[in-house]
């Protein structure tokens, strides 16, 4: 019999109950004990719902991330916060964000919290984690009570429970060293923990643990590759067996490796890695289970399941027992429950598959598997009419858009001249002192920005009424701006819901869902549009709004776009043809945007790529053809503009060091970039590279309540000036300030423009 079971399920709630209870809690307006019974609901409630699997996954449940829980698990706490009183949830909120909750955190209230830990992506996720951080007498500790009492929890419930944690070499590889010490020196110390956990599980009579080491799937030098043998060498006597999970990608040169370490199974990612299953189960011993991710864990289109069948029948004739189906990787990345949607169009709902819909999925292979196609005839027969609907339909494909993709040149790319003459012009037209201060785009979104949202809606507010609303907004936004003395304004985006989803909403080819949420970090969620179709751009997206904004203030003001980069990676996209064409259709929708700003008036034009780094390829030999089509479509967005026009672009939270040259080949005339989280770290890719455009590296992180001073501003703006000119330097926040409060927005921003102006008195 072929064995089903899960990797992880989704942990923000189908209604984002995790979120608002995480917020309140944040905000002192609920106590610790509501915010871990919200915790306690939602568990119950994942593990009810997943309880026809073969083994259900205990510890995919994070209050912000699961990165940040294996660290407390092993407790590698930073030193920062060692100090601190109060409950061990409140230090966890600390590292993740700088301050735990309202009214309970005196010492945060009194010193301005801590310095929240780096934050960064996930792989070649949209997730966010907290990067644990090392040092050279880095110590840990097993501290183990939040895996026992789930694992209780869910035994009361009657699951059979799987526990999830990340392995001991992926969770130093996802790390960074601090005094720039070899983490891998570091393994002898962290292997008996490990040893101690694994010996917890036996204890509690645990029968598999789930060892998820996604490092396996990225290149890897050679001690690295070492580091796999002698960790699962020095846990080989343990008394419980492990499934080792790999997703993302393919192992390739890993897969021999994988296969020899001593474990009792091997997880494959089947979407990403079908051809290596075979090579796999040549390699692996007679006795280990070879677990198959055979429905797609990161996007939300339908399996096609007679063909998925076609290669699993076999395998499973081969493999028997052995044979263990999942997801490709856990479900984290995709939303909970497609029955929510109910305003979704029905044809195109009917081509997709949220979380629960992809464990009925699995359900139906292994029924077929187990007790044959018969036995689960007409779900395969409602899966083959879907699959053949969205085959044939002809809102998938647009003749047009694609007689323009096939005329698309190198000159579509091409500014009209270099950046040392265009540079000259702009100068001139905007004259801005030295040290520029701008912001990233978005201000906070408000009580009543979100009031007058939802009413327009729901038809309780006229287009007209909603438009005065979003006016009044821009115009605060616009006046708070000019107070507080900033050089290059922006509307502050108050009618836009999410920078993609509100781009999607109007573009051809594109669908959305009602309850779509996915958790970016921590309580943040977004709603990845549902790239179906060709895209094309019926209509002006955001120049009413710019045009609008700009005739409030006589300050320069930016018009703001997503990338056409960001719009790919930040949505679910069509797996029918490849990502390139489906990026290009993009740019050529934005680019007409683009230029319609342009013929407005307006001479700065920000064109966010926030996610350009996140779409490389987990293996370096791949980056040059995505970085090349990717940087391409940024091009074609945004070079058809004049000389006079200043190019803006945003990268926030990436490492960006290694492709730094690719970045410099999009030839934007200003960078902004995240470099408050890592104290300038992000710059030294300019030790060696002489970046010839401007950068605004980030000083103020937006993703903290903390509120940075005048003086460390200055600090880090000087350390920028080591790198950069400083003629060529910008001072501006991380990232967007949406997420933010008014009351916090305010005075980081007064320091900011103080900041500038100390800058400008001392060069």
């Amino acid at each position: 019999m072929a064995t089903a079971h899960n990797l992880g399920f989704p942990r923000i709630g189908a209604k984002r109950e995790l979120k608002f209870a995480l917020e309140k809690y944040w905000k002192g307006e609920s106590s610790r004990d509501a915010l871990k019974a919200t915790g306690a609901e939602l568990r119950a409630r994942h593990w009810k719902e997943q309880a026809h699997l073969d083994y259900v996954p205990v510890g995919d449940f994070a209050f912000y991330d699961q990165v940040l829980d294996m660290s407390f698990t092993l407790g590698n706490l930073p030193e920062r916060v060692r100090g601190f009183h109060g409950d061990a949830l409140d230090n966890y909120f600390r590292v993740a964000r700088g301050r735990s909750a309202q009214g309970a955190d005196d010492h945060a209230a009194c010193c301005g919290g801590v310095a929240a830990g780096e934050m960064t992506k996930w792989f070649d996720t949209n997730y966010h984690y907290i990067v644990p951080e090392f040092e050279a007498d880095t110590q840990f500790r097993l501290d183990a009570p939040r895996l026992i009492e789930q694992l209780g929890e869910a035994r009361a419930q009657g699951v059979n429970a799987k526990p999830v944690i990340i392995g001991p070499v992926t969770y130093l590889w996802l790390g960074k060293a601090k005094d720039d010490s070899d983490r891998l020196a570091l393994l002898p110390r962290l292997l008996p923990v490990y040893a101690a956990l694994l010996d917890h599980f036996a204890a509690l009579g645990v029968d598999w643990v789930q060892i998820d080491e996604p490092a396996l799937v990225t290149e890897l030098d050679p001690a690295w590759r070492d580091a796999f043998v002698t960790a699962y060498d020095a846990l080989s006597a343990r008394r419980v067996r492990l499934l080792l999970a790999t997703y993302f990608g393919p192992l390739q040169d890993n897969l021999a490796l994988a296969c020899k370490l001593p474990v009792d199974g091997l997880h494959i990612d089947a979407i990403n890695a079908r051809d290596e299953i075979e090579d796999a189960v040549a390699h692996l011993p007679e006795t280990a289970v070879v677990s198959v991710g055979a429905i797609n864990g990161r996007n939300i289109w339908k399996s096609d399941l007679e063909a998925t069948l076609a290669w699993l029948e076999p395998l499973h004739r081969r493999l028997g027992d052995r044979l263990w189906i999942a997801p490709s990787c856990s479900l984290l990345h995709v939303p909970v429950d497609l029955n929510s949607e109910a305003e979704l169009d029905a044809e195109i709902k009917s081509w997709l598959a949220f979380a629960l819909q992809k464990l009925d999925e699995l359900n139906v292979l292994a029924g077929a598997l187990n007790q044959g196609r018969a036995f689960v005839a007409d779900a395969l027969a409602a899966n083959a009419a879907a699959i053949e609907s969205r085959r044939r339909s002809p809102r998938v494909n647009n003749p047009t858009v694609k007689a323009a993709i096939a005329k698309i040149d190198a000159a579509l790319g091409q500014r009209q001249s270099a950046y040392e003459h265009r540079a000259k012009k702009q100068a001139a037209i905007l004259g801005l002192p030295a040290f520029p201060t701008t912001t990233i785009g978005s201000f906070p979104q408000t009580d009543e920005i979100r009031h007058a949202r939802s009413q327009f809606k729901a038809g309780a507010l006229d287009h007209a009424g909603y438009k005065a609303a979003m006016e009044r907004e821009i115009t605060r936004a616009v006046k708070e701006q000019e107070a507080l003395g900033l050089d290059v304004l922006v509307h502050g985006e108050a009618e836009r819901n999410d920078m993609v989803e509100y781009f999607g909403e109007q573009l051809d080819g594109y669908a959305f869902s009602r309850f779509g949420w996915v958790q970016s970090y921590g309580s943040r969620c977004v709603k990845p549009p549902i790239l179906f179709g060709d895209i094309s751009r019926p209509e002006a997206m955001t120049v009413e709004w710019i045009r609008y904004a700009a005739s409030q203030t006589d300050k320069p003001m930016k018009g703001m776009l997503t990338g056409p980069v960001t719009i790919l990676n930040w949505s679910f996209v069509r797996d029918d043809q490849p990502r390139s064409v489906s990026c290009q259709q993009l740019a050529l929708a934005i680019r007409e945007e683009v230029l319609d700003l342009e013929k407005a008036g307006v001479r700065v034009i920000q064109i966010d790529e926030a996610a350009l780094r996140e779409g490389l390829p987990l293996r370096r030999s791949q980056w040059k053809a995505y970085l090349r089509w990717a940087v391409e479509s940024f091009r074609i967005t945004a070079n058809g503009v004049r000389d006079e026009t200043q190019i803006h672009t945003h990268m926030c939270y990436s490492e960006f060091n290694d492709i730094i040259s690719s970045i410099a080949d999009m030839d934007a005339d200003v960078i902004t970039i995240e470099t408050s989280r890592s104290d300038m770290e992000l710059l030294d890719a300019f030790d060696d590279f002489d970046y010839p455009n401007q950068i605004g590296p980030g000083v103020y992180d937006i993703h903290s309540p903390n509120i940075p001073s005048q003086e460390h501003i200055v600090n880090l703006m000087r350390k920028a000036a080591e790198r950069i000119p400083a003629e060529r330097l910008w001072v501006n926040p991380d990232c967007g300030l949406k997420t933010r409060q008014w009351d916090e927005v305010i005075p980081a921003l007064k320091n900011m423009v103080a900041a500038a102006r100390t800058l400008r008195q001392l060069a």
